[in-house]
C-alpha cells in the first residue's frame, strides 16, 4: 500500500488543495501538521492568530476524518526540527512520497528546501506545489527579467498571462478505505501570553469560510468599491483570516466573481473587479517577499531608506498602541485592533502613516505591534502594508504622501459613527466635533489632547526623508 503524506501549514482546507489532490492520485492519504509555536511566536504571531490557526486546524481534523484520512500532529518548536519530524512519519508508516504547497517567505522557504533535501538524501520523493498563487514566483517577470517593484504592472501581466487552468478548482478527495495508524489526536495549545479575542466573530473551517465568501458576494460585493473605505459600514469581505491560513483559496475566490460577473475578472461589475484587484495584491506581496529577501530580514525595500533617521519615542508609541494620540480616527481603530483582533483596511493605512509620518517612528515597531494583535497577520501583505505607508517599500506613497487623519476621519467617517463606537467618550458630541474635538470641549472629557501638530509633525517627516 503506497501510502502519501500531506503535509498541511497555511493551507488548512481539503477542498481545492493541490498537494492533497496530486496526493489521493497515487495512493491512500496520511496528512500530518507540525505545530510550531515557538518559532510563530518568534516571527510576532500573536494570541489571536495562533488562536485561530489552532482552532482551523481542529476543523481541518473533522474535514480529513470524513474522508478518512487521519491527521498526524506534531509540536516541533522551530522549523529546523521539521525535516526529522516528517522523516521520522515517513519511516514509521512506509510513505511512499511527500507531498506539500510551498510558501513564499524567507524562514520557510528554507525549511522546505531543508525537507526536500533530507527526503532525497533517505531516497524518498518528495514535491513542493505553487497552490497559494496563479503564478509561481519568478515566472511573471519584467521585460527586463526582474521581479515586478510595482503593483499596477504586475497587475496587468498577472491579468494578461493568466489561463484558466490557473484557476481551476480541485474537488476534495473521494472518501479513502481507513487506515490503521494509531493516535492522531491534537494536542492542547500551549499557555499563551495573552487570552485571544472576540474568537465568535472567526469561527473555524472550510464551511465556515464558504459561506463567509457567499454571503460577501450576496449581500456586500457588488457596492465594495463604493464602501469599502468606510469604517462604519460592513463594506468590506472580512475574509482574511480565512485566507491568511488558507482555508479558502484564491482560485475560489476567483471563481466566485466570475460566477456572479459574467465569468470576467477584470472588468464588468466595478465592485467585484475592485475585489479583485485587493487578492492579486495579495499575490504581489508574495512575489515582492520572494523575489527580494531582504524584505524578509527587516530590511526597507528601498534600500536607501536605510538610513533614515527614526524618533526614539517610547511614549508617543504606547500611546499609539493604547489609541492615545489625541487623533480621534486614529484611537478608535487602534482599540477597534486590540480588542476584536482585526482592522479595517483603510484605517491600517492612517494608523501605519500616523506612526510613521506624524511620530517618525521606526515602522517595523508598527507591524510587529499589528502582528502580535491581528487574527488574519500574514508577513507579506502586513510587511508590504507597513513599508507601502511608511514609504519604504514597493509601491511606495512618496514620501510627501502623508495622511491628515483629521481629513480621512471627516472622509471616510463623516458622522463619527465608526468614532462615537470605539470612543465612547466622545459619543456625547456633536458628530463634527468628533473628528477634532475642539480645546473647550476636551476640559470637560476624558480624552488627551494631540500629542503632535500635523502641520509640524508633516514638516519634521518630509526633512527627515529630504535628508535621504
Amino acid at each position: 500500500m503506497a501510502l502519501q503524506l500531506v503535509w498541511f501549514r497555511t493551507d488548512l482546507r481539503t477542498f481545492d488543495h493541490s498537494a492533497l489532490a496530486a496526493a489521493a492520485e497515487k495512493g491512500p492519504v496520511v496528512a500530518v501538521f507540525l505545530r510550531s509555536v515557538e518559532q510563530w511566536r518568534e516571527h510576532g504571531h500573536g494570541a489571536n492568530k495562533i488562536d485561530f490557526w489552532h482552532r482551523s486546524v481542529r476543523a481541518l481534523k473533522e474535514s480529513l476524518n470524513a474522508l478518512n484520512i487521519p491527521l498526524l500532529h506534531r509540536d516541533i518548536g522551530r522549523y529546523d526540527q521539521a525535516a526529522e519530524a516528517l522523516l521520522e512519519i515517513a519511516r514509521e508508516h512506509g510513505i511512499e512520497r511527500l507531498h506539500f504547497n510551498r510558501q513564499y517567505p524567507l524562514n520557510e522557504h528554507r525549511r522546505d528546501a531543508q525537507v526536500l533535501e533530507a527526503f532525497k538524501h533517505e531516497g524518498i520523493p518528495a514535491h513542493g506545489y505553487h497552490d497559494a498563487v496563479a503564478f509561481a514566483p519568478g515566472t511573471l517577470l519584467t521585460g527586463k527579467n526582474e521581479y515586478y517593484s510595482v503593483f499596477t504592472p504586475f497587475s496587468k501581466a498577472w491579468h494578461k498571462n493568466l489561463k484558466d487552468s490557473q484557476l481551476h478548482v480541485l474537488d476534495a478527495p473521494k472518501k479513502q478505505a481507513e487506515l490503521s495508524i494509531g493516535n492522531n489526536s491534537i494536542a492542547a495549545l500551549p499557555e499563551l501570553d495573552q487570552t485571544p479575542v472576540n474568537q465568535k466573530a472567526w469561527p473555524a473551517g472550510e464551511d465556515a469560510a464558504s459561506d463567509a465568501l457567499a454571503r460577501f458576494l450576496q449581500k456586500r460585493a457588488k457596492r465594495y468599491n463604493e464602501q469599502r473605505d468606510f469604517p462604519a459600514v460592513a463594506g468590506t469581505s472580512e475574509l482574511s483570516p480565512y485566507l491568511a491560513l488558507g482555508v479558502l483559496s484564491y482560485r475560489q475566490c476567483m471563481q466566485a466573481v466570475m460566477s456572479h460577473n459574467s465569468g470576467h475578472l477584470a472588468d464588468g461589475d466595478k465592485g467585484l473587479t475592485t475585489w479583485v484587484n485587493e487578492l492579486v495584491w495579495r499575490e504581489f506581496y508574495q512575489h515582492v517577499v520572494f523575489g527580494f529577501p531582504r524584505v524578509s530580514r527587516h530590511e526597507p525595500f528601498q534600500e536607501h531608506t536605510k538610513a533614515l533617521e527614526w524618533r526614539d519615542d517610547d511614549e508617543g508609541f504606547k500611546a499609539w498602541c493604547e489609541g492615545r494620540t489625541g487623533y480621534p480616527i486614529v484611537d478608535a481603530a487602534m482599540r477597534q485592533l486590540v480588542n476584536t483582533g482585526w482592522m479595517h483596511n483603510r484605517l491600517r493605512m492612517v494608523t501605519a502613516m500616523f506612526l510613521s509620518k506624524h511620530l517618525l517612528i521606526d515602522w517595523r515597531r508598527g507591524e510587529r505591534f499589528f502582528l502580535e494583535h491581528l487574527v488574519d497577520g500574514e508577513f507579506c501583505s502586513n510587511n508590504g502594508g507597513w513599508q507601502w505607508a511608511a514609504s519604504t517599500g514597493t509601491d511606495a506613497a512618496p514620501y510627501f504622501r502623508i495622511f491628515n487623519p483629521t481629513t480621512q476621519s471627516t472622509r471616510f467617517d463623516p458622522d463619527g459613527e465608526f468614532i462615537a463606537e470605539w470612543l465612547p467618550e466622545l459619543s456625547e458630541l456633536p458628530a463634527k466635533a468628533r473628528h477634532a474635538p475642539p480645546n473647550d470641549m476636551l476640559t470637560k472629557l476624558d480624552y488627551p489632547e494631540p500629542i503632535v501638530d500635523h502641520k509640524a509633525a508633516r514638516q519634521r517627516a518630509l526633512e527627515a526623508f529630504k535628508a535621504l
